[in-house]
Order: C-alpha cells, then sequence, then structure tokens
C-alpha cells in the first residue's frame, strides 16, 4: 500500500462540543459548597478537588488575602480516582463505592499537620464527583483548573500531593514543599540533594507577585 503524503491538518481533533463540557465543568466546579479539609463527613465518590489558603502565615500571605471574601485562588489542586483506574480495571460498582476523594483530602490534611508550621483549619476545600462514564473527565478537568488557576503548589512548589515513594525508593531528593515545610517522616529518609530553600522561597515571592 501507498504511503501517503503527509497532511498535518488531517491528525488535528477539535471539538467544541468538548470544550463546551469541559468549560461547564469548570463553572459547576467554581460553584460548588465550600468546606472545611477534610470535610465534616465521609462520603463516595472520585474526581477533582482544589484547596484554598485563608490562615496567617506570611509565606501565603497573598492567597490569604485574595480568599478573604471569595474562594477564587486555589493553593492547590488535585484528582482522586479509583484503584486501576490507569489501567483501566474497575467497573462503574467499584467507581461508585470508591471513598478515594475523601480519603486523598484526609491524607492532605494529616500531610499539612504535620510539619507544625501550618495548621489544617487554615484550608478550605471545594470538590467535585465524577461518576461512571463521567470519570473520564476527571483527568481534563484538573488539568483544566490548573491551566486556568497556575495553583502556587501545583507549579512553583512542587511535591505537596506526594506519597511515600516507599522502602529502596529514597535515593530521590525531598520535594520543594518538604524542604520549607518540614515534618513527613517518609520526606526525612529522601537522599537526594533538594533545591536550595532560598531558591524556593524566591520561587514563592515571584509567583505570588505575578497572581496580586
Amino acid at each position: 500500500m501507498k504511503e501517503p503524503v503527509f497532511e498535518r491538518n488531517k491528525h488535528v481533533y477539535h471539538n467544541e462540543t468538548f470544550v463546551e463540557l469541559v468549560k461547564d465543568a469548570v463553572r459547576f466546579f467554581n460553584g460548588t459548597p465550600v468546606h472545611t479539609l477534610p470535610p465534616p463527613e465521609s462520603f463516595q465518590g472520585t474526581g477533582v478537588y482544589a484547596l484554598y489558603y485563608i490562615g496567617n502565615n506570611s509565606l501565603y500571605g497573598t492567597y490569604s488575602g485574595l480568599n478573604r471574601l471569595d474562594y477564587r485562588n486555589p493553593i492547590y489542586v488535585g484528582k482522586a480516582v479509583p484503584e486501576g483506574w490507569r489501567q483501566s480495571r474497575i467497573s462503574d460498582a467499584e467507581d461508585s463505592n470508591s471513598r478515594e476523594l475523601y480519603t486523598r483530602l484526609r491524607e492532605h490534611s494529616r500531610s499539612i499537620k504535620a510539619p507544625g508550621d501550618l495548621d489544617a483549619k487554615d484550608f478550605m476545600c471545594r470538590f467535585v464527583i465524577f461518576e461512571k462514564d463521567g470519570s473520564d473527565m476527571i483527568g481534563s478537568i484538573e488539568a483544566t483548573l490548573i491551566k486556568i488557576n497556575v495553583p502556587l503548589w501545583n507549579s512553583a512548589v512542587d511535591g505537596f500531593g506526594n506519597h511515600d515513594p516507599g522502602s529502596g525508593r529514597y535515593e530521590q531528593a525531598k520535594s520543594d514543599w518538604d524542604v520549607i515545610h518540614v515534618g513527613r517522616p517518609w520526606a526525612q529518609k529522601c537522599k537526594g540533594v533538594p533545591t536550595d530553600k532560598k531558591v524556593i522561597l524566591g520561587n514563592i515571592k515571584t509567583h505570588e507577585a505575578a497572581i496580586k
């Protein structure tokens, strides 16, 4: 069979319906109720979430000020997917019975409490639950929210959402987040050379100046 002439435009996919669907999901997300971290009750579901800082830590004073009247500037955006999601090994029943979203928010609360210089009470969260076929949108909505908001802990300071890498994987460096917020026990086992704290603090100042 003769190889066709390469034409880039024949490989470009665009669907305005999908674009509008993502916009609608983002609008819905921004209108959902805001709760404490973690939320007051356990619940079933997977989806996308955002954390908002409202405390007095001078490091994040810009975020606290921006969120004083309305929660519009998340410091972190993340997703929670059911086990087996990446390998497409989940059923609708497993998806609906998962408590991964609540569990993830609870884990973040523990991470925030570990260093001692942050308080989970100074964080609020909002989230959207995606069920059944809707769970296919989780990655797209998370990416869109990060692109729109450029949250500090997704961009200038990496590592907040990291898990314990496990035995045999501690040769890596501590994340930027663990350099400035020392306390997560597993992070102290990391032996690699981390980013200098002064550099990280400088990145935070630059980032916050850009969002004011």
